[in-house]
């Protein structure tokens, strides 16, 4: 690799992020981190109180634990299911401490723009030669520029909310107050904004799920409170997992609670329901239209609105960068046939490494979630074998680049699309 004299840029401190720079400092690989966020794990906090699916097992990489016990670190119980403050606060931080990392991760540094050094992205030739110039915003220096032989992206698409709208377009009141992005917390913080209100939650994955929940235990104290959940299958058990055939038996029983709720009817379910746009009442409600089984329909009025339709990835900063995506998912081009949920629902990916996330730009990738585009399933452990792959790569040992060294829990579930076959291949993955 040319440039030997430059660091490996990353750009996010989250788990996948700090990862990279642990198997880089295994190998002995000079690095320079930029985390957007006042602190390493700033997404995480967002979701601080939120229990995760996944025990301590899944969620440390394996370098960032050699780190971690070669200073004597006092490493969580493996089998314990950590919460997204935790993740912060027992593993990232004490991570990013270590003097093999600390001095070279910058906080509160946007990433605005990477390019070659000096070319755009229309050049060609000598591209490959030249270094890759990182322009990044900082609280105290205005905008600094910094130079990198490679550059991972682990900036993850947490901060990329999908619109609750079925076309994906951001509808003109959508920043309203009563829109909540992410996992509010229902019973802390918020539980004064949700206790006895009229609540919709949109979205079918595990974050609707808790919100779900928890609002159903808001009940418990606030017993006026109704709650809504629009989804778009026609069916709740087909966004509901595997429950106990699920290797991990928390996110199967996730969706084993909600569709207890159902039947309790503590959960008015709307099924096969497209939003289109919503309306601000005189009263300060919302209510909702759109489309019901082909049928033109309003939902509402509603207090409150949980928005838990997924997120996208920003490439904003990267327009001068030669990278390539699937024009559907807006994943990895290769991770595509693996992950889409038009074709499968399995929700378990076979290990994936350096060789799928090469992109048309030497040395650049794009890992952690932000990889997976719009698809859910994303695990931490994924992103972890990723950067294990690509840092061997970049290090020059082939051999580890290819090797597979992770087995990821099934989800129990495995439902295929023949409709969709024609147009993805299955290859290699979970339904096969």
């Amino acid at each position: 690799m040319l440039h030997s004299s430059f660091p490996v840029a990353i750009i996010g401190a989250g788990p996948v992020g700090l990862a990279a720079a642990a198997h880089l400092v295994k190998q002995s690989q000079p690095f320079i981190l930029f985390e957007s966020g006042p602190t390493v794990g700033t997404n995480f906090l967002d979701y601080a109180h939120v229990r995760l699916f996944s025990t301590w097992e899944y969620n440390m990489d394996s370098a960032a634990k050699s780190l971690l016990l070669k200073h004597s670190t006092r490493l969580p119980d493996p089998s314990q299911l950590p919460y997204g403050g935790d993740i912060v606060s027992e593993y990232l931080e004490p991570l990013a401490a270590l003097p093999e990392l600390k001095p070279s991760i910058h906080l509160n540094s946007h990433v605005v723009h990477i390019s070659r050094k000096g070319i755009d992205k229309v050049k060609t030739e000598g591209r490959d030669q030249l270094p890759y110039e990182i322009h990044v915003k900082t609280l105290n220096h205005g905008i600094q520029q910094f130079q990198a032989k490679a550059v991972i992206d682990a900036t993850g698409t947490w901060q990329n909310p999908n619109p609750i709208s079925s076309g994906g377009l951001a509808l003109p009141k959508e920043k309203n107050a009563n829109i909540h992005y992410g996992i509010p917390d229902v019973l802390g913080a918020d539980r004064k904004q949700f206790g006895n209100k009229r609540v919709v939650v949109v979205g079918s994955g595990h974050s609707a799920f808790n919100s779900i929940l928890d609002l159903v235990a808001l009940k418990k104290d606030f017993p006026s409170t109704t709650l809504s959940w629009i989804i778009r299958r026609s069916r709740t058990e087909e966004v509901l997992g595997g429950g106990s055939n699920d290797q991990l038996p928390e996110r199967g029983a996730l969706g084993t609670r909600v569709q207890d709720e159902i039947s309790k009817g503590n959960i008015d379910a709307h099924v096969s329901t497209l939003i289109q746009s919503y309306r601000l009442n005189e009263d300060g409600t919302n209510s909702l239209t759109g489309v019901q089984n082909g049928t033109p329909t309003e939902i509402g009025p509603f207090d409150r609105m949980i928005a838990n339709a997924g997120a996208r990835p920003n490439f904003e900063f990267l327009q001068e960068i030669r990278y390539a995506f699937d024009p559907a998912l807006e994943s990895v081009s290769e991770l595509a046939p693996l992950i889409d949920p038009n074709v499968h629902s399995c929700g378990t990916v076979r290990p994936h490494g350096e060789k799928e996330l090469r992109q048309p730009e030497k040395d650049f990738y794009i890992v952690g979630a932000k990889s997976y585009g719009r698809a859910p399933t994303f695990l931490m452990a994924t992103g972890y074998e990723q950067v294990r792959s690509i840092v061997s790569h970049l290090s020059g040992d082939e051999e580890a680049a290819q090797r597979v060294e992770l087995n990821l829990p099934e989800t129990g579930v495995c439902r295929v699309n023949p409709l969709s076959i024609a147009s993805r291949s299955n290859d290699g993955s979970c339904c096969n």
